[in-house]
């Protein structure tokens, strides 16, 4: 199993003819996903190699029947393309799209949630079900189908240690990159949640940073009973305290959102911190 897609999950492409947006399609398409359309405004009717384009993101998952969709827009046109998702059949929306201001993203937000609708983003790298499914940009020969599941709010360290899993021979249920912005869809908590629930998750990885509180309430919901073993890796722990880091999500409020107190509450959910990155397969062997 997996959460959130599968084989049969069908995505469109939201700003499918710009260059990074046919540029992924085609990767999504290589690895297998069902890109059954994409969508750019006023270029319906045109298409990306066999994948029709469609002028609006209703019309697009009317005729194609699509689940999801993927935004590969400029910022500043990010906001428009979360709202015309969320206000389409599509139910799972993943946003790639960095630089959000945040009080658009506060207001948008709201609207998806409003509307019943799940999303992952903004300035993330989306999601994988490896041998499955694959939307947004991570990279997809280095994953591995398995039982483990994956959880970050940073691209790039997801792809070192999902590399580092898979060379382990720890395949991987779904890896998910809920983006390291201030403000996101999905948190911690909820995809937690998920795997909880998913029975093919046996044990999960969660890499966090420096900065906001998502670490700190992950481990609060693992203390309250999660049943599975979770080890963990926080981003930034050199970072000096001192110094302005220019990461979006990287803001220290008081005594939360430090290394030292997502380090102590994993700590106290009992969920081993490891130092490198290359330490989390042994340390999900290690019981």
């Amino acid at each position: 199993m997996s959460i959130l897609v599968d084989a049969d999950t069908k995505v469109i492409v939201q700003g499918i003819t710009g260059r990074d947006g046919s540029f992924h399609a085609r990767s999504m398409l290589e690895y297998g996903t069902k890109v059954v359309g994409g969508v750019t405004p006023g270029k319906g009717g045109q298409s990306l190699d066999s994948v029709p384009v469609f002028d609006s993101v209703a019309e697009a998952a009317r005729a194609t029947g699509a689940s999801a969709s993927v935004i590969f827009v400029p910022a500043r046109f990010a906001s428009a393309a979360m709202r015309e998702a969320a206000d389409s059949p599509i139910g799972l929306i993943v946003c790639i799209t960095e630089g959000v201001p945040l009080v658009e993203m506060a207001q948008n937000y709201k609207y998806v949630k409003d509307r019943g609708k799940t999303l992952i983003g903004p300035n993330c790298p989306g999601l994988i079900s490896p041998g499955k499914c694959k939307i947004g940009i991570m990279p997809g020969p280095i994953h591995l189908p398995g039982g483990v599941g994956v959880i970050s709010r940073s691209g790039t360290l997801t792809y070192e240690i999902v590399y580092n899993l898979t060379k382990a021979g720890l395949g991987q249920s779904t890896c998910i990159g809920i983006g390291g912005d201030p403000i996101t869809g999905l948190s911690f908590v909820e995809v937690l949640e998920m795997f909880e629930k998913d029975q093919d998750t046996k044990a999960v990885v969660l890499i966090g940073e420096i900065g906001g509180e998502a670490e700190e309430e992950a481990a609060d919901y693992i203390k309250r009973g999660f049943s599975k073993k979770v080890v963990a890796f926080i981003a930034g722990r050199t970072a000096p305290a001192e110094k302005k880091m220019g990461h979006a999500g990287a803001i220290i409020s008081g005594s939360r959102g430090t290394p030292d107190s997502k380090i102590k509450a994993f700590g106290e959910a009992g969920v081993r911190v490891v130092d490198r990155p290359d330490q989390i397969p042994e340390a999900l062997r290690n019981r």
